[in-house]
């Protein structure tokens, strides 16, 4: 997949002059040539307009991972404005066409849910190949159905206010985990002075 990805991208720039002499030669090069300028102003304008959106919404973002919050907006949005616009500026029709289809905000969920359903397919791969890796390895996790087990949770199987705590006292007792197993135990330095 990766060989057929670059071969593409070698092929783009012939493509789009190709597409341009034949555009030129239907509507004209002056035309040809007004048609790519006023979409690479287009693309800089909604690069400008996305930037700020962009700094907003990451700014909001930092600020919920900070809090431990959800964040409010999504970043795929500004995301697929920003590469709109990039196609945008590129010049040629072809990259000219997806990036409208990125900007249009018709067209957005429609590529919203595209990306979604890809993403879901590359991460249930990913956790396969891990739960492969683990069985291959001889390393499992008791009472797991799948790649991470039946009740996992990303706080650990208790994550709470006492998760990590068997009854003793101590700094972590009140510590959540990050998942895995919690070795309790002390630290005594050596003392050769």
């Amino acid at each position: 997949m990766p060989l057929l990805m670059v071969l593409a991208l070698m092929a783009l720039p012939f493509v789009e002059v190709w597409l341009m002499i034949v555009v030129g030669g239907w509507i004209g090069v002056p035309w040809t040539l007004a048609a790519l300028v006023s979409l690479m102003i287009l693309g800089v304008a909604v690069l400008r307009h996305t930037g700020r959106a962009f700094r907003e919404v990451v700014q909001q973002a930092d600020e919920a991972m900070r809090t431990g919050e959800q964040p409010r907006k999504g970043l795929l949005d500004p995301l697929m404005l920003m590469a709109g616009g990039i196609l945008l500026v590129i010049p040629g029709f072809l990259t000219a066409a997806a990036g409208v289809l990125m900007v249009t905000p018709i067209t957005r969920p429609a590529l919203r849910w595209a990306f979604a359903g890809w993403a879901n397919r590359r991460m249930a791969k990913m956790q396969e190949r891990v739960a492969e890796e683990f069985t291959a390895r001889g390393v499992g996790v008791p009472g797991q159905s799948g790649p991470f087990g039946p009740g996992f949770t990303p706080g650990g199987p208790s994550a709470g206010p006492t998760a990590g705590a068997s009854g003793g006292a101590g700094p972590s007792a009140d510590r959540p985990t990050r998942g895995g197993r919690v070795i309790q135990g002390r630290f005594e330095p050596d003392d050769e002075t």
